[in-house]
């Protein structure tokens, strides 16, 4: 089986945080306004990469398909599950918390909900965050897909579209942070998130799994 560039490439995209720590900050402070006071005791980020975000924020479990990424994810404290999103091998109602940080753009989206509604407890809060495609970033982003070693294969996402599908899964009571206001090269000291998702590139919305609504 060929590697993935997330296994090739798995130290390159840990270092990464290091060497933006202002937008690794700004983007874990948006997240921040969304995570309950007190983190559940079942929770999970998916597609967790090098746990960089589930080890500060608290989250309990990360899982992604690819091993080297979750050696490292290990490392910082997270405990790791191997799998994929459109196929979670987890039991039903078994989380009150569910993370996804800029992975929406890698996974079937419709399997990856259906998923997630199945595993979140009924008024589990499910977070996404991700790069808007029509901000700034995200339009250069797409430019640049091809160059890239990880948005090579990305589907970019609008804000819109997304809370959209988020409620035909039954997601519902969306509350939204924007951050990223500048291009990363400018970023050098932690930004202040904002409401909504017009001007940052980076967008974070919080929803609860209302079953049999």
């Amino acid at each position: 089986m060929k590697e993935s560039l997330f296994e090739i490439y798995a130290q390159k995209y840990d270092s990464w945080y290091e060497k933006h720590l202002a937008v690794y900050e700004s983007e874990l402070e948006a997240m921040k306004e969304l995570i309950p006071p007190e983190m559940p005791e079942k929770s999970l980020e998916i597609g967790v990469g090098t746990g960089r975000f589930a080890s500060a924020l608290g989250i309990s479990y990360g899982l992604d398909p690819s091993r080297k990424m979750l050696e490292i994810a290990e490392k910082h404290g997270v405990g790791v599950i191997k799998g994929i999103a459109e196929d979670l091998p987890l039991k039903s109602s078994s989380f009150e918390l569910i993370l996804m940080v800029t992975s929406i753009c890698f996974v079937d989206v419709e399997r990856t909900l259906l998923e997630i509604s199945r595993v979140l407890v009924s008024g589990g809060k499910l977070i996404i965050a991700f790069i808007e495609r029509n901000s700034p970033l995200g339009k250069e982003y797409q430019k640049k897909a091809q160059e890239s070693h990880f948005y090579g294969n990305a589907t970019f996402h609008s804000a819109k579209e997304l809370i959209n599908r988020l409620e035909e899964y039954g997601f519902y009571e969306p509350v939204i942070r924007q951050t990223i206001f500048k291009p990363l090269s400018e970023i050098k000291v932690m930004e202040i998130p904002e409401e909504g998702f017009s001007r940052g590139s980076f967008v974070v919305v919080g929803t609860r799994s209302i079953k049999n609504k």
